[in-house]
């Protein structure tokens, strides 16, 4: 659907330069554009490498992990059903932590190994939406992948058939909905992507956003933080 929407506004603005006489201008736009993507990309790369860096050196220097162990109280709270052992709490912690750091693109790996593991948690509590693609049948390039393949295969066609009922519906968990807002939502206490596309546009004080920010994200967390609580204490009852 995005697709299409973009589609269309890229036609209509073609159109509306044709009928107004302002193809040139049109053309220069496009082209001016797409050297400042490319500055843009050049910028953003060396900013990311540096944060990249500087997380590294904090990770081999243990205060990643002081961090991690900091924010411990945090999780639980937060958390307070996920085993304080489970591999998916450091992914959590270390995914805050680069969040609040303004590291949003580094903390893609650690989310998504996140929900990961917190959907193993799932197949071992017995969830039933989570079994079928937990079993060993189910891995990829296998023997016992290939027969699990021939499996789905004939079930879909008995299901067709209207003899076998449809599998499990995979429901996320309280842990993975509260994890999924509280990245959406995360305190930043420096803004990294913001100060460099404000300083690559020219800004007289590019840092400037950083108070704002912090204001901004501490009231969005907050309210994740308020939302997760009172949905988690609504669903036990």
């Amino acid at each position: 659907m995005l697709n299409y929407m973009w589609a269309f506004m890229i036609l209509i603005g073609v159109l509306y330069a044709a009928f107004t006489g302002n193809v040139g201008a049109l053309t220069d736009a496009a082209l001016n554009s797409a050297g400042e993507a490319v500055s843009l990309c050049i910028t953003m790369a060396g900013v990311m490498a540096l944060w990249m860096g500087l997380m590294e050196i904090g990770r081999e220097s243990g205060l990643i992990e002081r961090m991690t162990k900091g924010i411990g109280p945090f999780l639980n709270f937060m958390f307070p059903r996920l085993p304080k052992e489970h591999p998916a709490r450091g992914y959590i912690a270390t995914n805050v932590i680069a969040n609040v750091l303004g590291l949003g693109w580094a903390c893609t790996p650690a989310g998504l190994k996140a929900m990961e593991e917190l959907a193993k948690l799932e197949a071992e509590r017995g969830n039933e939406g989570y079994l079928q693609e937990g079993s060993e049948s189910f891995v990829p390039g296998s023997a016992r992948g290939m027969e699990g393949r021939k499996d789905r295969g004939k079930e879909a066609a008995i299901r067709e058939k209207g003899r076998m009922p449809k599998s499990p519906v995979r429901i996320a968990s309280n842990e993975m909905c509260t994890f999924l807002i509280l990245n959406i939502s995360s305190l930043q206490l420096i803004p990294v992507n913001m100060i460099a596309y404000r300083a690559q546009y020219g800004s007289v004080n590019p840092a400037g956003i950083i108070m704002p920010s912090i204001l901004a994200t501490a009231v969005s967390t907050l309210a994740a933080v308020v939302f997760c609580k009172v949905m988690d204490r609504n669903q036990r009852r």
